[in-house]
């Protein structure tokens, strides 16, 4: 058993970590561009008088950020040979993840809008295995290119975890003789919507409320006639681009359902597994950051004429969360490998309850780390002289999307008590 990282992971960490010094420093720091860092001025990402969306200029320089990644072979990492990109493993990005996010904040990787230069991209290969080759001929590319953004629609108003229960609706109807749908009902969190070109809608098309099968997937423009959005909500961490979006009688073309008729949800779980592992090791890396930063502060100030790092007090804290940041790595890398070792569909059947340890554990530990980090800095830690705010503000969603802590521990409970999993326990 070999826990050292392949030799040519750490080659190419030691690439991107040039890479970030010759291109992504350089940029971050030019035109005042330090400013949409400087959490004192959050005005700088944030369009307050324009319903708090992003500032253009703040997206411009992610996009920016972007295409060098691009361009030095890195952005697309994640995505197969097909599509320009490496391959990249579980395994890989977890620790691509980890090491960024422990970096600290910057333009290299701020997950608050999930940007990196690394990225993870996830509608490319469900378009890819689900989509029609009309769908896969306009997206794919569209996506790589950006001339084609998707918004993701599944959570509802009165329907978060649960989208079996969903209220919106989607009917046949042809009109003109071709054959389409009509769908109503409301989206909530659907993010991106303000530069989408499309969103990815998931309505129930049969059966009834609480049933898996019968929720179908499908790719609406964003200006199509009766889309609207109502609201952009405000969040902890702004800027926002999450929108309430309301679909009245939206009529789409039956070529719109993307994968199967009534089977939505699968499209829906596809990505979520490697979602959660990658946002698990960026919350390790935030986490590990916090607590490096804490003891690094802690030796150097000197209360009382004493460095505040000889204090138990302060010791103690910090050794209990650098123990769960050894111990939480360790799971997060062998959850990964064996999720590389399976095809995708066969996670969600025996590892999902792994993934789930991953992903709640590592959100809840960086706020926790965050929050130990404002107290050993004291008033500074609270203050946006430094990041800790930042990142505890940031990561804090986390313990609710992708699946709230509570849903991922249920799926550990149903694994662990055999209601679920490989060794369900017939009833």
């Amino acid at each position: 058993m070999d826990f050292n990282l392949p030799p040519d992971l750490v080659v190419y960490l030691a690439e991107l970590d040039a890479f970030i010094e010759a291109e992504i420093k350089p940029l971050q720091a030019q035109d005042d561009n330090e400013r949409f860092f400087d959490h004192r001025r959050e005005w700088a990402r944030t369009d307050f008088e324009n319903g708090g969306l992003p500032r253009h200029e703040w997206e411009e320089l992610l996009a920016v950020a972007r295409r060098r990644a691009d361009q030095a072979g890195h952005l697309r990492f994640a995505l197969p040979k097909e599509y320009g990109g490496r391959d990249g493993s579980n395994l890989w990005l977890t620790v691509i993840r980890d090491h960024f996010a422990a970096k600290g904040l910057g333009l290299h990787n701020d997950l608050q809008n999930e940007h990196s230069i690394v990225a993870n991209n996830p509608f490319v290969l469900v378009m890819r295995d689900f989509g029609t080759p009309e769908q896969r001929a306009e997206f794919v590319n569209g996506m790589l290119d950006e001339t084609r953004r998707l918004a993701f629609g599944l959570t509802e108003p009165n329907h978060g975890s649960d989208a079996t229960h969903m209220e919106m609706r989607a009917v046949m109807q042809a009109r003109n003789g071709v054959d389409g749908w009509l769908i109503d009902g409301e989206k909530m969190w659907a993010t991106g919507m303000h530069t989408a070109t499309h969103g990815v809608v998931f309505a129930r098309t049969s059966g009834e409320d609480g049933d898996a099968k019968g929720i179908t997937a499908f790719i609406v423009p964003a200006n199509a006639q009766g889309v609207k959005v109502e609201e952009y909500l405000w969040t902890f961490n702004m800027p926002t681009d999450h929108p309430r979006v309301s679909f009245t009688s939206v009529w789409v073309e039956d070529s719109a359902v993307l994968g199967p008729l009534d089977g939505g949800l699968a499209i829906a779980q596809y990505f979520v597994h490697e979602n959660r592992i990658r946002q698990a090791a960026s919350s390790l890396g935030a986490a590990d950051y916090c607590v490096r930063e804490s003891v690094k502060y802690a030796r150097s100030r000197k209360p009382f004429g004493e460095p505040l790092a000889n204090n138990q007090g302060i010791q103690f804290p910090l050794v209990e969360l650098a123990t769960q940041v050894e111990m939480l790595r360790l799971l997060i890398r062998k959850t990964a490998w064996e999720m590389d070792q399976m095809p995708k569909r066969d996670v969600e059947k025996f590892l999902s309850d792994k993934v789930s340890m991953c992903n709640y554990w590592a959100n809840r530990l960086c706020c926790d780390a965050a929050d130990r980090a404002m107290q050993v800095h004291g008033g500074i830690g609270y203050s946006r002289h430094k990041p800790f705010e930042h990142i505890y503000r940031h990561h804090r969603r986390y313990r609710i999307t992708e699946g709230s802590e509570e849903i991922q521990m249920r799926k550990v409970a149903g694994f662990l008590f055999r209601y679920m999993g490989p060794d369900k326990i017939p009833s």
